[in-house]
């Protein structure tokens, strides 16, 4: 198993940057893909970002491409998320997610296996 905890989150006017990050402690790092989600009061979660395990691929949302950054240092077993030209409509709760799966690059919810508390990004404009 694998335990999550995301950090980074806060208030941020619209055109700024906020790096999110997501320390995982017990089982390696390396040993899963992780992805980043998102989830907005009345809507549904969807996946920001994902990396795979050794960060050879990547997946972003069409909303965050060219914003939005994820990058892993499993050796530290921390992911980032590094936001840039924030908008209002990227404020949610921001989760980081473990996904065991070592061969695709899943952006299902419910793929991956274990995640963290969360933490709140509010963009004002």
């Amino acid at each position: 198993q694998v335990q999550l905890v995301e950090s980074g989150g806060g208030l941020v006017q619209a055109g700024g940057s906020l790096r999110l990050s997501c320390v995982a402690s017990g089982r390696a790092l390396s040993n899963y893909a992780m992805g980043w989600f998102r989830q907005a009061p009345g809507k549904e979660r969807e996946c920001v970002a994902a990396i795979s395990w050794n960060g050879g691929r990547t997946y972003y949302v069409d909303s965050v491409k060219g914003r939005f950054t994820i990058s892993r240092d499993n050796a530290k077993g921390t992911v980032y998320l590094q936001m840039t030209s924030l908008k209002p409509e990227d404020t949610a709760v921001y989760y980081c997610a473990a996904d065991p799966s070592l061969v695709k690059l899943h952006i299902g919810a419910r793929d991956y296996d274990y995640w963290g508390q969360g933490t709140q990004v509010t963009v004002s404009s």
